[in-house]
């Protein structure tokens, strides 16, 4: 039995018994179930295409992105410039921190504030930590002006070592509504190198200094009216008037 095929594409016929032809036909391609798989497949990546697209754009209307920046974040020339409040999660590190021309600084938090100054090392150098007991400085500090707010105390206090102000021309202390007071454990000292310490008021109080025991020179004897009178070391007693400042053996000791 002989046989002869002729192939055509995806159909072939082949020689039968009877000398009869039969085509058979292929056909290539995805069809059915598998075929409605792929187009709903198809549809719903271009649907999370499309959304993602939206989104993105959505953020960065919402955020503001734009060449020179992002929201109320502008990159310059000179660094960084925030317009408006902003608001800080984790910690800020800066060279430099200012305000626009005639504009004040505010910076606010739940808690503390606390500023750092460091070295090349990582150092700290200073600290301004601001509570609700006011600005805690661990260093020297510099500035032209310290004021409390209107109807607030201001209050420079050390709790633990000495407060040293240091000017090259003066310092000026003034309390316009209210007093003034210094306090300290030991000892108080206003030094002036060069010029004069003046006291410029109306009444000047000196309470609790000691009394000179030693009698009067036979002078009139006043009660109640006694001579401000100093010992060597500068240390002041008061004496009964007219008694030459005569010291007891325990004034200047």
């Amino acid at each position: 039995m002989g046989g002869r095929g002729r192939a055509s594409g995806s159909s072939y016929t082949p020689v039968t018994p009877n000398n009869r032809e039969a085509t058979v036909i292929y056909k290539i391609g995805i069809y059915g179930w598998r075929k409605r798989c792929l187009y709903l497949l198809v549809l719903l990546l271009m649907v999370t295409i499309i959304v993602n697209l939206a989104l993105t754009i959505w953020i960065l209307k919402v955020m503001d992105f734009s060449i020179d920046g992002m929201g109320k974040l502008r990159i310059t020339d000179k660094g960084l410039r925030l317009e408006g409040e902003s608001e800080f999660l984790r910690p800020l590190s800066a060279a430099e921190i200012i305000s626009r021309k005639d504009q004040p600084l505010t910076l606010e938090s739940a808690r503390n504030v606390t500023l750092n100054a460091r070295n090349g090392d990582g150092d700290v150098l200073g600290r301004l930590v601001v509570g609700a007991e006011g600005a805690v400085f661990e260093g020297a500090i510099q500035t032209p002006h310290i004021r409390a707010e209107a109807r607030e105390e201001l209050r420079l206090e050390s709790t633990t070592r000495s407060l040293y102000m240091q000017a090259p021309e003066g310092i000026e202390l003034d309390a316009e509504g209210g007093d003034f007071t210094a306090t300290c454990r030991t000892d108080l000292r206003l030094q002036s190198k060069q010029g004069s310490i003046v006291l410029d008021t109306k009444n000047i109080e000196f309470k609790s200094l000691q009394k000179s025991s030693a009698g009067s020179t036979g002078g009139t004897y006043y009660p109640d009216v006694y001579e401000l009178c100093t010992c060597l070391s500068g240390k002041l007693f008061i004496a009964d008037a007219e008694s030459g400042c005569r010291v007891s053996e325990d004034i200047c000791n």
